[in-house]
């Protein structure tokens, strides 16, 4: 799809320095090294490009969720990695705002890449505040403003909304590529279309629920969210979680659905498990039991979806021009129920004539965990988690927004 924003392609960035946005909130290992650092790779071929245009750019991202400073959350390591990649010095400051980072960038040279300290150790980040925004333009010196951070232009912060009305902004390779990709597989994707959704909560995802309605072949439910329909339709799940409150919404779904293919067809359109994984407790240590929908026992919890499920997923996803996977099928960080996610993930990687569209967030960290090429298993490994899914829904993403319009 044809995208409506102005990209560093479309405006003269030659030697010009510029404060580009990535999106470096990386997972990290209990020792505090980067566990995956596919939002890094991502970023490259905008950083290359804006090196070959002569830029001096200057990098800006958060990382986890720090109250204040907090070294552990320093972007330092993220520096490291990123130099290891570019094959090119990378100059970090640790600081965000202030006089040590305006030096350290006026002295820079042209074609130079400078890592700025976690924007979350400043209070006017997440608040959108303009104050905040002002400094980091002052603080730099940039003439453009790149945002690459596909994973937080859902977000209204200074650096993805309140920076756009300081500087001429515009959009990097990735968010181009992303938005791209996504919009192309919900508005005109080979057929048919399966889209598989998990995770914990209806409630996170009604948006893209009712949007897929629309343009979907199936939709297949699993995770927590599967517990949520089953409950609706009268099944005892347990000591499984259940979203409290959404029958009105599984209701509205359920009218939706019917509406488009009619009574006779909804459970092959809207598909849920027919057995599901249990265990007492929710600890390594617990085996997996299949049990159907029948046989839950009051102390049961449902933490994957059953064997007779797996290989009903399997069948439909073998069928499948374009599959769009978001959420887990199970708490698939225990081995004994990752098996769905593991045969879904296999099914993708082992059928390359299926467009293969990975949701970010949690089931992006599983593929990569479970892909030994990385992800290149399948056709589009998205770096945004919350962003996927909004733009996914047809929502308007304000990081997007509010850059330069396209020419028409």
């Amino acid at each position: 799809m044809a995208f409506f924003k102005q990209t560093i392609n479309s405006v003269p960035l030659e030697h010009k320095t510029v404060l580009l946005r990535a999106d470096y909130n990386v997972p990290l290992a209990p020792d505090g090294t980067i566990a995956d650092d596919l939002r890094i790779r991502a970023s490259i071929p905008t950083v290359k490009k804006l090196l070959a245009e002569g830029c001096k750019v200057v990098i800006i991202s958060h990382l986890g969720r720090p109250d204040g400073r907090d070294e552990k959350l320093s972007l330092e390591p993220v520096a490291a990695r990123l130099a290891q990649l570019l094959g090119e010095s990378v100059r970090f400051v640790d600081q965000t705002i202030g006089d040590k980072p305006h030096m350290a960038i006026k002295r820079a040279p042209k074609n130079s890449v400078i890592v700025l300290e976690n924007l979350r150790f400043y209070k006017g980040e997440e608040a959108n505040d303009e104050a905040f925004a002002k400094e980091l333009v002052k603080t730099t010196g940039a003439r453009y403003f790149v945002q690459d951070g596909f994973g937080v232009v859902h977000r209204a912060h200074a650096s993805t909304e309140a920076i756009t009305h300081l500087l001429p902004s515009v959009a990097g390779l990735l968010l181009e590529h992303e938005y791209a990709t996504i919009t192309s597989a919900m508005r005109a994707p080979k057929r048919p279309l399966v889209a598989i959704l998990g995770g914990a909560k209806v409630s996170d995802k009604i948006g893209v629920v009712t949007e897929f309605i629309d343009v979907a072949d199936k939709i297949i439910i699993t995770g927590a969210m599967a517990n949520t329909f089953l409950a609706y339709k009268g099944y005892k799940l347990g000591k499984s979680r259940v979203e409290e409150g959404m029958n009105e919404t599984v209701a509205g779904i359920y009218k939706a659905a019917k509406a488009k293919v009619g009574e006779g067809k909804l459970d092959d359109f809207l598909i849920l498990p027919t057995d599901l994984a249990v265990a007492k407790d929710i600890t390594k240590a617990e085996k997996r039991h299949n049990v159907s929908l029948d046989d839950i026992q009051p102390d049961d919890i449902a933490l994957d979806v059953g064997d007779k499920t797996i290989e009903h997923i399997v069948r439909e996803v073998e069928e499948a021009g374009t599959v769009i996977w978001n959420g887990t099928l199970g708490v698939a960080e225990l081995p004994e129920f990752a098996h769905g996610s593991a045969r879904l993930a296999l099914t993708l990687a082992t059928h390359p004539q299926i467009t293969s569209i990975i949701g970010g967030g949690d089931t992006a960290d599983f593929v990569l965990d479970w892909d030994a090429r990385g992800g290149a298993s399948f056709t589009h490994v998205s770096t945004g988690g919350g962003a996927s899914i909004e733009l996914m829904a047809g929502e308007k993403l304000p990081g997007i927004e509010s850059l330069l319009d396209a020419s028409r």
